[in-house]
């Protein structure tokens, strides 16, 4: 099949296995930033958002960039997800992907466990004083702003960029916690989120940090979708061809990249695409009124 090209070969398997060991370090090295330690044993402070938000920011900087160029950098579920959804990555390989993920997880969470004593660890779960809804749109806008400049970050097509990608996502997530840390705890990454709630067996609201992985699918396709659109404007003012044909050609040759058909042939020619374009039609006529 053609979704499985390429996973029994050695590099991929690199990758499966940077996925796995950057989650790992990033969940040990974020999460030992939240515990509380007391005044009385000689640590410096109280746990506070500023030291949460930048550790956790930072410490995805770093392991994006030093296992960017092996696997991607994902180390986060909901990154991975993205990539399959706007064809990145195959489905096949997000398997492996999101099972490195969160096994990371959880050996991070778990090496955090042992070392840490009883007495100062903590626990997961929102804020009381918030409802469910409230976590879970919380959860959704902050991922979002994550996910968004993944894609804005990595795209190969932009040549205005001249900093570090892996510092903009980094600084993304400490964004993120900045914000979200009162009212959730600000999980953005559901492996981060599973990692500690199998080693403490704490699965309150877990659903909150897990059912917002399915608006990703949304998420992602806005940014490729606002993409889209702006470079077949730009194509199409260059080869004045119709706009609305190109578009759905874009939409088809994604639909069908992601049914694991070759669609080299199908919109290579005319006598080909044409049916597709009559077929697709009314069902990417969407884009126009969003």
């Amino acid at each position: 099949m053609v979704a499985f090209k390429g996973v029994c070969t050695k590099p991929f398997w690199r990758a499966v296995s940077a996925e796995f060991l950057a989650t790992l370090i990033f969940v040990l090295l974020s999460l030992g930033s939240t515990i509380s330690w007391p005044a009385s044993e000689g640590s410096a402070s109280p746990v506070n958002l500023v030291l949460i938000s930048l550790c956790f920011g930072l410490s995805i900087a770093t392991m994006v960039q030093c296992f960017g160029h092996i696997s991607g950098g994902h180390l986060n579920p909901a990154v991975t997800v993205a990539m399959v959804v706007t064809r990145k990555l195959s489905l096949a390989k997000a398997t492996f992907y999101l099972s490195a993920q969160c096994l990371g997880a959880i050996a991070g969470a778990g090496i955090l466990y042992l070392v840490t004593p009883s007495s100062v660890r903590g626990g997961l779960g929102v804020n009381s004083n918030i409802t469910v809804g409230h976590a879970l749109v919380v959860e959704t806008v902050i991922t979002f702003e994550l996910i968004f400049t993944v894609f804005a970050t990595c795209d190969p097509k932009r040549t205005d960029q001249n900093g570090s990608a892996g510092l903009a996502i980094g600084l993304s997530v400490a964004i993120g916690h900045f914000f979200a840390v009162p009212y959730t705890g600000a999980s953005m990454n559901p492996a981060r989120s599973f990692g500690p709630a199998v080693i403490t067996n704490s699965w309150d609201n877990h659903w909150v940090r897990s059912v917002h992985l399915c608006h990703h699918l949304s998420q992602s396709l806005i940014f490729d979708i606002t993409l889209l659109c702006t470079r077949v404007s730009f194509t199409c003012h260059k080869c004045k061809c119709n706009c609305l044909n190109h578009i759905l050609r874009k939409l088809m040759s994604l639909t069908l990249t992601q049914m694991g058909m070759d669609n080299t042939k199908l919109l290579s020619s005319s006598r080909g695409a044409r049916p597709l374009v009559a077929c697709f039609y009314f069902d990417g006529h969407y884009v126009y009124n969003w």
